[in-house]
């Protein structure tokens, strides 16, 4: 015979003032554990929202980021010889030489921390057409000129338009501002890629070179006329897409395992009040417990109504700290990233895995910390059951 599931529901109301205690904790736990997913994804999503799907980088095959691969002026001058290059209207290739670098720039509230400076070819509009000017002008490509990024620009100082950035001698001048719906190019600052190259005395030799397809399909046959040119074998393309999903992997995959073991450890102390609860609910229901196993109601269903309690009750905690997470997607921050070494402001993100995994650990807990009081319950003795009230 089973016990309806109304009676588990009428008992978890009964007992307000505990099932609100286990459901906080659970909900607290299963935030932090949110948190972190959500952390990481948003590292994710950021990144990969950067490349778009018809834009192909190249670089050194033993680089680990743009910062360490060198292009020389040779190989660029090879690379644009090969097919599958889309155009612009005007009948020039859509493609940008790139130089990479990082200064140092002066936190608003306090501290100092790294930011990219990229040099950018003037096909760039055709290359990233997600960037828009906001504020400002595009840089003039005969001036130490620069664009920011706006993230940047609200927490850095002297990145705001007409002031100044200091780096290796030269004063370049802000004079626009721009946005690139939320991804990792609203990190950095923007530059002409020939002013960069003689600032920094580097020649012609720039971090990267990214050019747009013509057909977001050719990709394969791009590839293998790049790798049949002898001259480019110390070389490889990407996707922009998959290059900065790669670029995430590292802090993103640092974040959950760091996070989730952390979760782990608070989620001892949300299982024990899940424990302490269901044995006080054994405890005061003993006669109860007596009554139904008189009635005919066999130890498993006993035990199936109090594992159910746990887990209802855990389930709810779950919703409470998924609900209270969704809303981090309002907020940003921003940390270093390690592949290259400079700034990155992410927002947190949340997606139907998420919810899934988080409403799952809840449940999870609910299971541990409920198994125990619920076998103890299932196992008291008819007669001593009855004789308790």
């Amino acid at each position: 015979m089973k016990i309806p599931f109304k009676y588990t529901l009428r008992s978890i109301l009964k007992r307000k003032t505990t099932t609100a205690v286990t459901i906080l904790g659970v909900a607290l736990v299963v935030f932090v554990f949110a948190a972190v997913l959500m952390m990481a994804y948003g590292i994710q999503k950021t990144l990969v929202s950067t490349g778009l799907p018809e834009n192909v980088m190249v670089l050194r095959k033993a680089a680990n980021g743009e910062i360490s691969s060198i292009i020389d002026g040779d190989v660029q001058n090879v690379i644009t010889t090969l097919p599958h290059i889309a155009k612009s209207s005007d009948g020039a290739q859509i493609i940008s030489r790139e130089p990479v670098v990082i200064i140092t720039l002066e936190i608003i509230t306090g501290g100092m921390s790294n930011v990219t400076v990229r040099g950018v070819d003037q096909t760039v509009k055709y290359l990233r057409p997600n960037v828009n000017l906001i504020e400002g002008k595009m840089f003039n490509p005969s001036l130490r000129e620069l664009i920011v990024g706006s993230k940047i620009s609200k927490k850095f100082k002297g990145a705001q338009i007409g002031s100044t950035v200091n780096f290796v001698g030269d004063e370049w001048k802000i004079v626009g501002v721009y946005e690139s719906n939320g991804n990792g190019f609203e990190s950095e600052l923007w530059g002409d890629s020939r002013q960069l190259l003689n600032a920094f005395n580097r020649g012609s030799a720039v971090s990267t070179v990214t050019l747009k397809l013509d057909d977001v399909n050719n990709f394969d046959k791009f590839k293998r006329a790049f790798e049949a040119d002898r001259r480019l074998n110390a070389y490889e393309p990407k996707i922009e897409q998959k290059f900065f999903e790669e670029q995430s992997a590292l802090l993103a995959g640092f974040i959950q395992v760091v996070g989730i073991f952390i979760t782990v450890v608070f989620s001892f102390g949300a299982m024990i009040g899940a424990m302490i609860t269901m044995y006080s609910a054994v405890a005061n229901r003993t006669v109860e417990i007596g009554t139904m196993r008189s009635l005919g109601f066999r130890r498993r269903s006993v035990m199936s109504a109090f594992l159910i309690e746990s887990l209802t009750i855990s389930f709810f905690g779950g919703l409470v700290g998924l609900f209270l997470a969704s809303f981090l997607q309002f907020f940003s921050i921003s940390t270093l990233n390690w592949n290259s070494f400079a700034e990155l402001s992410f927002s947190f993100a949340l997606s139907s895995d998420i919810a899934i995994s988080s409403l799952i650990f809840a449940v999870i807990m609910g299971f541990v910390g409920g198994f125990l009081p619920s076998v103890r319950a299932s196992r008291l003795n008819i007669v001593n059951a009855l004789r308790a009230g």
